[in-house]
C-alpha cells in the first residue's frame, strides 16, 4: 500500500507563514517525515506546527538546528503535510535545504528524466524518504490530482512525451507533460500498485489499488483515510495508456445526502416514496458520468439507515448488489452511528459471474432490495422484472436520454409492455452541470483553471408511473406521448430544471445547453 500524506488546507495555513530561515535550514524530507513546519518567527521564538504523532524531541532538535527558541501548536496531520509541500514548493528555488535526502540509484538513462520531471513538478511529494524516482513521481501525480479534486487521472503517451491529464468537474485538463522515456517506468509502477502483470504490455489489464492520506499503515485508525483506485491499462501506439479512477469516500458527501447531489426537497420526497416500496423497479438513467450509480448508492444508504431497527449493527432489510465494477465499498460507510450492511458482488466473466448469473444467485439469497449495476440485455431485464413482481425492490440504471425513453428501452429489450407497466415504479433521469465559481464570479481564475466553473450539481427529471401512465405504457404509447402526459401530471423536465438553476445563479445557459441539448436532439 502506498502512502500519501497530504490534503488541501486553508489558505492562511500555507501562504506566507513559514519563516525563510526554517525552510533554508530544515529539509523538506525531514519536515515531511516528522510532520513539522514553521508557523512564523514573532521576533522572540519560532512557532512550529506539529501533528499529534510527531515525536516529542523533534521540536527541540529543530530549535537547536535553528538556534532559536521554539513554541509548538498541534494541528491535523493531513493539513500540516499539505502545508509543508506548498511551503517548500513556494520557497526560492535557489535556497539549499539541509542535506540528508536519500540517494536512490536507478538506471542512468531514465533517472535523469525522472529527476528532471520531479524538479519541474513544483513540490517533491509527501513521504519521499527511500522512494525511487518513479514511485515518487506517481505519488506526486496522485497527490496533485487529489488536491485538485480530480475524479480521474489519465497518463497518455504520445510521440516523445507523456501527457498527465486530470478530469475536473467532468472535463479533461492537461496538467503537465513528462519526458517520453518516463512512460515505461510510470506504467510499471502503476501496474505494481494494482497487482497487474508488469511484463504484459500488449494486452489490456484492469486492477485496483489503495493509497492512504495520513497515518501510513492503518490510516483509518491513525486519523488518516483510504482512497481506492480503479486502474485501466490499454496498449497504444506510443506505449501503455493508463487511466486511474480516484474513489475518495471523504470527498463524497453526496453518498449520504440527496441534497449534496443537488436534488430538490420536492423531488427527494417523491423519489424516496418510490424507493421505500417493498417491490417494483426504480431506475436511474443518463449517460456515463452523470451520477447514476452515486444516486443508487445514496438510496441504499438511506434505506439501510431507515431500516436500522434501532441498532448500530445490521439492518432489517437484506440488501445485495451486482455491479461492474463495484465503485465504492459501502461497508466502509456509516450513516450517523449506523454502519451500512450491504453485500456487494463484482461482475467477473472469467468466473461466470455475469449480471444474469449474479442476479439469479442473489434471488436465492432471500433479498429484500437488489441493486443491478446496469440492465444491459434481455435476460437481465427479464429477471429484474420478474424479481420486482415477486416481492423485491430492484434498483438499476439504464443508458437513455430522458426518463420516458427508459420505458421504450425496456420494451426494446423484449419486456412486454404490460409487464413494464406492472413492475416499473419510477424513473429518475439525471445530468451533472458545472456550477459557477463564486470566488471569481465565473470570470475564470487560476483555481478554476480559467473555466469559470468549480464543482457540479445534479439536474433531475422524475417520472412516477401513476394509473394514467401505466395505461399508456400498456398500450405501447411512444416515449413522446408518455413524456407529454408526465409533464401534464407535474413532471419537471431536465431542461426546465436546468433553467431553474440558471435563474438562481448556480450555472450558465451555455453549460445547461451543453448537457441537455443532446436530450432534445434525441427526443
Amino acid at each position: 500500500m502506498s502512502t500519501i500524506e497530504a490534503k488541501p488546507v486553508p489558505v492562511g495555513l500555507v501562504r506566507g507563514e513559514a519563516s525563510p530561515h526554517f525552510l533554508r535550514t530544515i529539509s523538506h524530507e525531514f519536515a515531511r517525515r516528522h510532520l513539522i513546519l514553521s508557523a512564523g518567527w514573532n521576533g522572540e521564538s519560532e512557532s512550529l506546527r506539529i501533528a499529534d504523532r510527531t515525536k516529542p524531541w523533534i521540536p527541540h532538535n529543530v530549535g537547536v538546528a535553528l538556534a532559536r527558541p521554539v513554541t509548538t501548536q498541534i494541528g491535523s496531520a493531513e493539513d500540516i503535510a499539505a502545508a509543508i509541500d506548498v511551503a517548500y514548493a513556494n520557497r526560492d528555488t535557489g535556497d539549499d535545504p539541509v542535506s540528508g535526502e536519500a540517494e536512490v540509484v536507478v538506471d542512468a538513462e531514465i533517472g535523469d528524466d525522472l529527476d528532471r520531471a520531479l524538479r519541474e513538478a513544483e513540490s517533491d511529494l509527501l513521504s519521499t524518504h527511500g522512494k525511487a524516482p518513479a514511485v515518487r513521481l506517481v505519488d506526486l501525480i496522485l497527490f496533485e490530482a487529489l488536491l485538485k479534486g480530480a475524479s480521474d487521472v489519465h497518463l497518455q503517451p504520445v510521440r516523445g512525451r507523456t501527457l498527465v491529464r486530470y478530469r475536473l468537474d467532468g472535463v479533461l485538463h492537461t496538467a503537465r507533460e513528462l519526458p517520453g522515456t518516463v512512460a515505461a517506468s510510470v506504467a510499471s509502477r502503476v501496474k505494481i500498485m494494482a497487482r497487474l502483470d508488469v511484463a504484459e504490455q500488449r494486452a489490456p489489464q484492469d486492477g485496483r489499488a489503495t493509497v492512504t492520506i495520513g497515518g501510513g499503515r492503518g490510516a483509518e485508525q491513525n486519523g488518516g483515510r483510504r482512497i481506492d483506485l480503479r486502474v485501466s491499462v490499454l496498449p497504444s501506439t506510443y506505449g501503455e495508456r493508463i487511466v486511474l479512477r480516484l474513489l475518495d469516500p471523504a470527498r463524497s458527501p453526496h453518498l449520504k445526502s440527496f441534497a449534496a447531489l443537488g436534488m430538490s426537497p420536492d423531488i427527494e420526497r417523491r423519489y424516496l416514496a418510490q424507493a421505500n416500496r417493498s417491490s417494483g423497479i426504480v431506475l436511474s438513467t443518463g449517460p456515463t458520468g452523470s451520477g447514476k450509480t452515486t444516486t443508487l448508492y445514496a438510496t441504499l444508504a438511506w434505506l439501510s439507515a431507515s431500516y436500522a431497527g434501532g441498532g448500530s449493527h445490521g439492518c432489517e432489510l437484506n440488501m445485495m448488489t451486482i455491479e461492474d465494477p463495484v465503485e465504492y465499498d459501502l461497508a466502509g460507510f456509516s450513516e450517523g452511528t449506523h454502519r451500512l450492511s450491504i453485500s456487494q458482488t463484482q461482475v467477473d466473466p472469467k468466473k461466470n459471474v455475469t449480471f444474469v448469473a449474479g442476479l439469479r444467485h442473489i434471488l436465492r439469497q432471500d433479498p429484500d432490495v437488489i441493486m443491478v449495476g446496469e440492465i444491459r440485455d434481455q435476460e437481465t431485464a427479464r429477471i429484474a422484472v420478474q424479481a420486482s413482481l415477486t416481492g423485491h425492490l430492484v434498483l438499476s440504471t439504464l443508458h437513455t436520454s430522458d426518463a420516458a425513453s427508459a420505458i421504450a428501452r425496456l420494451i426494446d429489450l423484449s419486456v412486454e409492455p404490460f409487464l413494464v407497466a406492472s413492475s416499473l415504479s419510477a424513473v429518475l433521469a439525471q445530468r451533472l452541470v458545472r456550477t459557477i465559481h463564486r470566488e471569481c464570479a465565473g470570470k475564470g481564475c487560476e483555481t478554476c483553471l480559467g473555466s469559470g466553473y468549480k464543482g457540479r450539481t445534479g439536474v433531475f427529471e422524475l417520472l412516477i408511473l401513476d394509473s394514467a401512465l401505466r395505461e399508456l405504457v400498456g398500450s405501447r404509447a411512444s416515449a413522446v406521448q408518455i413524456k407529454e402526459k408526465a409533464q401534464q401530471s407535474g413532471m419537471v423536465s431536465l431542461r426546465a430544471a436546468g433553467e431553474d438553476l440558471i435563474g438562481r445563479g448556480f450555472t450558465t445557459t451555455e453549460e445547461v445547453n451543453r448537457v441537455v441539448e443532446a436530450v432534445e436532439e434525441q427526443a
